[in-house]
């Protein structure tokens, strides 16, 4: 069964735990409910706020191709997406996934590659504004996050699971 997909670019503040309940109250199908909350950081104290921009319909449109795409690779039951966009402040939440599956593996994989992928491919740009100088620069994307979205790249296969050897403790054996 393919639960609820909720996707959203807003520039309101959210709630994580108000968000997740509407995935999750009333269920008792689910295993597992992974999310990641992405927030403002202050950058040492310089950062006043973060713009983000972003291309309207684009965005969201994107953001659904990678959901589409994750589903695809893992059987998780709903996922949310909640981007902002605006002027946001150190502390202030940015992102919000949250994925709900029958179990944590599958969700916790789809959590993670929903926001490798939103960090590299989803069209969102940010300026720093900084308290002491005013307007900074744009924020460049980062090899790092760049090398996160590479590792889902290697091809796959949804229905294999990995071979499990069991690690059996053999009773020491007793001289004769």
């Amino acid at each position: 069964m393919t639960g609820k997909t909720i996707v959203r670019v807003q520039a309101e503040l959210f709630d994580a735990a108000t968000e997740c309940a509407v995935l999750t109250d009333g269920r008792c199908d689910l295993g597992a409910l992974v999310t990641f909350t992405g927030l403002c950081r202050d950058e040492g104290g310089v950062l006043q706020s973060l713009e983000i921009e972003h291309y309207p319909g684009m965005a969201e449109d994107e953001i659904k191709r990678i959901v589409a795409d994750t589903r695809e690779r893992w059987p998780v039951q709903d996922i949310l997406v909640i981007h902002r966009f605006g002027m946001i402040t150190p502390g202030e939440p940015i992102v919000l996934v949250a994925t709900t599956g029958l179990h944590r593996g599958e969700a916790f994989n789809a959590a993670e590659f929903l926001m490798d992928f939103l960090k590299t491919e989803a069209p969102f740009w940010k300026k720093q504004h900084l308290k002491a100088k005013g307007v900074g620069g744009w924020v460049s994307a980062k090899k790092e996050d760049e090398d996160a979205a590479e590792k889902w790249l290697a091809p796959h296969k949804p229905s294999e699971k990995p071979e499990i050897i069991p690690i059996i403790k053999q009773a020491e054996a007793k001289p004769a």
